[in-house]
C-alpha cells in the first residue's frame, strides 16, 4: 500500500522553522488505545504548536472508565468508543463540543456516522470507525469456519484469544446464538454467558494488544480482534488472514472527547482539528488501518485500501452487524455476567 507521508514531513519542516523555543511548553494529555495514531503526526503537532503530548493507553472502554471514575485526573482528550462517550456525557465527565473551533469537521460524512449515538457531534467527534472480526494464522488454520463458533473448537485449545472487552465478547456470543449484540433479555444473556464459558475453556487469555502480537509471532492461531489491528499485522505478515463471522459482528466509532477538567481545552480543540485535516487524516489511516469518516481524507486513499473488505466491510456484512449502544441500567447485567465469566462461575 502506498504511504501518504508528504503531509507530515512538510508540516514538520515548516513548523520546526516557525515554532517558538520556549522552555515552558504546554502539555496535552491524551488517553488512547495503543498503536492508534501515527507517531510522526504527534511530533508534527508538537512542533507546530510548541507543545508536548503525553499519551497513556487503555485496552478496553471499561478499564478506562473505571480508572477515571476512581479518581484519575489530568487528561485533556480521551478516545472512547461511542457508547462509552455517551455514558461519559450523561455523567457530566466531558464538555459540549464547540464546533466553531473545529473547521475541519465539515469533512466528516454524516451518512457514515448516522448510527452513532452522537451523530450531531454535540459532545464527541468521530476519530476512526472500528469493526470487530477474527484474525487467524493461515499456516495453522487452513480453512477456517467463518463463524464465531470457531472459538468452540478444541483443535486450537490455548492457541486462541478473545478481547478483554465485555460488550464485544458477550455480544459475539449473542450474535452466534441469533440474538442482538445489545440484548437486554435475561434468558438470552444467560445463554450467551454459557457459550462464552465454553469458549473460555479453549482460549489462552482475554487480551487486546498482546493477542495481536502473539498472532503475529505464531504464539496464537485465532484471535478476536479489531480490523485495523489485524491489518497492521497483515501488512508485514502474509501468513495472517482475517474474516467477519457469518452471523454478523459489531461496528462502532471511536471518538474524541474533551474532559471537563482539561487544563488545555483550546489545545485539545487544535489537536482534534489537526487530526481531521484531510492529508493528515489520510496519512493516519494508512498507518493505523482504520477507516475515518472524513470524506475528503478518504478521497486521498489508494483503491487497494478502500477496496479491502477488512478496511471497509461490504454492505452484506454491515446489514448483519450492529453498533454497540449504551444500555443504561441494563449495563449492570453485562457487568455481572462478565464478572461471572472471569471468575469461572
Amino acid at each position: 500500500m502506498k504511504k501518504i507521508t508528504f503531509a507530515v514531513l512538510s508540516l514538520l519542516a515548516v513548523s520546526l522553522s516557525i515554532s517558538c523555543a520556549g522552555k515552558n511548553k504546554k502539555e496535552l494529555h491524551i488517553y488512547n488505545w495503543a498503536d492508534y495514531i501515527k507517531p510522526e503526526i504527534v511530533s508534527a503537532f508538537e512542533s507546530k504548536f510548541n507543545c508536548k503530548i503525553i499519551v497513556d493507553y487503555f485496552d478496553s472502554n471499561e478499564s478506562m472508565y473505571a480508572k477515571i471514575k476512581s479518581g484519575a485526573t489530568g487528561y485533556d482528550i480521551i478516545i472512547p468508543t461511542s457508547y462509552m462517550a455517551e455514558v461519559m456525557n450523561k455523567e457530566n465527565m466531558i464538555i459540549p463540543i464547540d464546533k466553531a473551533k473545529l473547521p475541519n469537521i465539515k469533512n466528516i460524512d454524516a451518512e457514515i456516522i448516522k448510527s452513532k449515538p452522537d451523530s450531531a457531534m454535540n459532545y464527541s467527534v468521530p476519530y476512526m470507525m472500528s469493526f470487530t472480526g477474527v484474525g487467524y494464522n493461515k499456516q495453522k488454520v487452513a480453512s477456517p469456519k467463518e463463524s464465531w463458533s470457531i472459538f468452540e473448537s478444541a483443535d486450537y485449545s490455548k492457541r486462541t484469544t478473545l478481547l478483554n472487552d465485555m460488550r464485544e465478547v458477550i455480544g459475539a456470543a449473542l450474535k452466534q446464538l441469533g440474538y442482538s449484540y445489545n440484548s437486554r433479555n435475561e434468558s438470552e444473556l444467560q445463554k450467551a454467558k454459557e457459550l462464552v464459558l465454553k469458549w473460555k475453556k479453549n482460549i489462552a487469555k482475554f487480551d487486546v494488544d498482546e493477542a495481536k502480537r502473539g498472532l503475529d509471532s505464531g504464539e496464537f492461531f485465532i484471535v478476536q480482534q479489531y480490523s485495523g489491528d489485524i491489518l497492521q499485522i497483515i501488512e508485514e505478515n502474509e501468513n495472517i488472514g482475517f474474516f467477519y463471522p457469518a452471523e454478523g459482528t459489531s461496528y462502532s466509532s471511536d471518538d474524541f472527547v474533551i474532559m471537563k477538567d482539561s487544563k488545555n481545552i483550546d489545545l485539545a480543540y487544535e489537536f482534534i482539528n489537526f487530526c481531521h485535516d484531510p492529508q493528515i487524516c489520510a496519512e493516519n489511516m494508512e498507518f493505523v488501518f482504520y477507516m475515518s469518516p472524513n470524506s475528503e481524507a478518504l478521497k486521498l486513499m489508494d483503491k487497494e485500501t478502500l477496496n479491502n473488505p477488512a478496511f471497509k466491510p461490504s454492505d452484506a456484512v454491515m446489514k448483519k452487524s450492529e453498533t454497540i449502544v449504551d444500555l443504561g441500567e441494563d449495563n449492570k447485567k453485562y457487568s455481572k455476567i462478565w464478572d461471572e465469566i472471569k471468575s469461572g462461575k
